[in-house]
């Protein structure tokens, strides 16, 4: 089954990566966007705890964890988001649904290999600000695109509970804002739109190790580090005036030519850490700890006065349950079931207020009947940002589905 469906699947994530919208926060429009993906819905559904040597399931933030996969597994998985928006005198409501990340991984003895993409951040806002004075500029801002990372790696198992790994990320993507001025009682106004293209190339260093403390309990850990790396952005600016519509939809009138620009964004090194302790398939509790310099992500169109960017950091906590994973008599005994919390500081500042997700997660593993497969589903509840200086404050609830499924490649049948 998964070899019939690899090559339809691969081929719609990388045409709905470019097309889709994947958020619709206003803090998208700062720096690369509104950075997405936080692993697996395995994994997200737990906080992000990402530590055991798991078999059938990829481990998207740890390439060391390719080494312990025991079959092919292909894992794709989609999120509906719903976002209340509010500021101390407003309120909106925006959806979404993206596709978030498709993984290949291969065992192939002591090593394995994974490769995929994956939507890596996103920019999709809509915002309009009308001055009450007719003889004031009113103003229209939106943006789309974002970046997406197409990655491989390869995790070596030096000892049954020891395994190191290494990837490499190709970024590519396009960014587009749309800046437009006008006054209300005349038609035309002025437009600036902003078009970006990045290109670069990151790698990440992981290492996994796991130890019995007695004949059930295992403890778990995971480190990982992102190297510092450089985006490069090719930026174009078009200025034109235009007639505009209720709709953000622009009628060109006269144009200017384009202004080109090439400016390097810094992405500073990430350490992550985890650990915990657990019995294989039955129960697991973790603890994660992420930290990250400040970048330098200003870039021609979004390089505000009252924007800078501090150190990152995250906090998180979660882990799974399993009644009984080879019952054979009740299904719901053979579920797995998750839960966690995360706190973040996402490392934004605008007008001295820092910008802070936080969000609770719950999730199940629904195993497919005489496979290794399964389904998972997740739900995801929290909040960023503050009404705070004038921002915004979102409220979200995300629901997610994922795929794990696994077959065996590469070996020669006994029988036709």
């Amino acid at each position: 089954m998964i070899k019939k469906i690899l090559i339809s699947a691969c081929l719609l994530l990388s045409l709905v990566s470019f097309a889709q919208e994947g958020t619709a926060s206003p803090y998208s429009f700062y720096g690369i966007g509104d950075v997405r993906f936080r692993g697996t819905l395995e994994n997200r559904s737990m906080g992000e705890i990402a530590i055991e040597q798991d078999s059938i399931h990829m481990n998207l933030q740890n390439p060391a964890s390719f080494a312990h996969l025991k079959l092919t597994t292909f894992t794709l998985g989609g999120t509906y988001a719903t976002t209340k928006l509010k500021t101390d005198t407003e309120s909106s409501n925006a959806r979404r649904s993206t596709l978030d990340y498709l993984g290949i991984g291969l065992p192939l003895g002591k090593f394995g290999v994974g490769f995929g993409l994956i939507p890596y951040s996103s920019v999709g806002y809509k915002i309009s600000s009308v001055s009450e004075d007719p003889a004031q500029n009113n103003r229209r801002f939106n943006g789309s695109g974002g970046l997406n990372k197409a990655f491989f790696g390869i995790g070596f198992k030096i000892a049954p509970n020891f395994s190191i790994g290494a990837d490499v990320n190709y970024n590519f993507g396009k960014i587009e804002t749309n800046n437009f001025e006008y006054i209300t009682d005349i038609s035309i106004g002025t437009r600036e739109l902003n078009s970006v293209d990045l290109s670069g190339v990151n790698f990440n260093l992981g290492m996994m190790y796991q130890t019995k403390i007695n004949k059930k309990v295992s403890f778990f850990s995971s480190l990982n580090y992102a190297l510092e790396s450089t985006l490069k952005a090719e930026n174009t600016r078009n200025i034109a005036t235009a007639l505009y519509g209720s709709n953000f939809d622009l009628v060109i009138v006269d144009v200017l030519g384009d202004v080109k620009t090439e400016k390097n964004l810094k992405i500073p090194s990430k350490y992550n850490a985890q650990a915990g302790f657990g019995e294989t398939r039955k129960w697991l509790v973790g603890v994660g700890y992420t930290f990250q310099e400040a970048g330098s992500l200003n870039n021609n169109y979004n390089s505000l006065d009252n924007v800078t960017y501090e150190k990152h950091s995250k906090y998180s906590i979660g882990g799974y349950y399993i009644p009984n994973y080879n019952s054979f008599s009740n299904y719901a005994k053979r579920i797995t079931y998750r839960g966690g919390f995360r706190f973040e500081n996402t490392g934004l500042v605008i007008h001295s207020e820092p910008i802070e997700d936080m969000a609770l997660t719950l999730g199940v593993g629904l195993p497919l009947t005489g496979t290794f497969s399964n389904v998972n589903l997740g739900l995801e509840f929290g909040k960023r940002g503050t009404t705070a200086a004038k921002l915004v404050e979102e409220n979200y609830a995300n629901v997610s589905v994922s795929f794990s499924l696994n077959d065996r490649w590469f070996e020669k049948r006994k029988f036709n």
